[in-house]
């Protein structure tokens, strides 16, 4: 199984961002992961609807749009417009009144509906919405922040959902803390695809192309 590895921009530089673009397109990388904050559904900031419509001009790269956002359907449709069909958009379902109304905007917009699982919530209480979702990203720290530890008990909940995945047809992946160790140990497991950032790609003496070569060459 091919696994995807994907760019957090929330850690990319931000100074010469059309650069920090075109080096991971040329070092391999499958796609950009694009993390939305409104600073009310997690305490911070992030990356804005402006930076997500650049980095989609800037790439053929699919994008993955991570919304962190209270009532995301309130917003959707300017996400929506901003994206191309193929993009995958995430949203949290404790966020919003409906959410299985959410995804299916996603859903008729012709963009991949995904929901992400904080370290807290159960895997019970999003069971439903297993049915209707073609990806699950799975957060192994609390939402919000770069540069957190790796919480140990997310590893249940990643071993849970691989097991129904085939069954509800969807796909698992990783993101927070996504470090060698973590990828060499889920990826076989099943797990599609991992979401880098400062543990692994960002702010490190190696290239890009060398840290992605590593990667791939204990992943396939």
């Amino acid at each position: 199984m091919y696994t995807e590895l994907t760019a957090s921009m929330m850690c990319a530089n931000f100074g010469n961002l059309e650069k920090e673009v075109k080096d991971l397109e040329k070092a391999g990388i499958d796609s950009f992961h694009i993390d939305i904050m409104d600073g009310r559904y997690v305490p911070n900031f992030a990356m804005s609807l402006n930076d997500l419509r650049y980095i989609r001009s800037a790439t053929d790269k699919p994008m993955d749009v991570h919304l962190m956002i209270e009532h995301p359907s309130t917003h959707i449709n300017l996400f929506l417009k901003s994206l191309k069909k193929g993009d995958t958009v995430y949203i949290h379902p404790e966020a919003e009144y409906h959410p299985s109304t959410t995804l299916q905007k996603i859903i008729d917009a012709g963009l991949v509906p995904g929901i992400a699982i904080n370290p807290g919530t159960s895997i019970e209480t999003v069971i439903e919405m297993l049915q209707i979702v073609d990806k699950v990203l799975v957060m192994s720290v609390n939402p919000g922040n770069a540069g957190q530890m790796y919480l140990p008990y997310v590893g249940k909940k990643i071993e849970r959902l691989l097991k129904i995945r085939e069954e509800m047809k969807f796909e698992v992946y990783c993101d927070g803390a996504c470090g060698m160790d973590k990828i060499q140990t889920f990826a076989p497991m099943g797990v599609k695809g991992f979401v880098l950032g400062t543990t692994v790609l960002f702010g490190k003496n190696s290239s890009y192309a060398d840290i992605l070569k590593e990667i791939r060459s204990i992943v396939r």
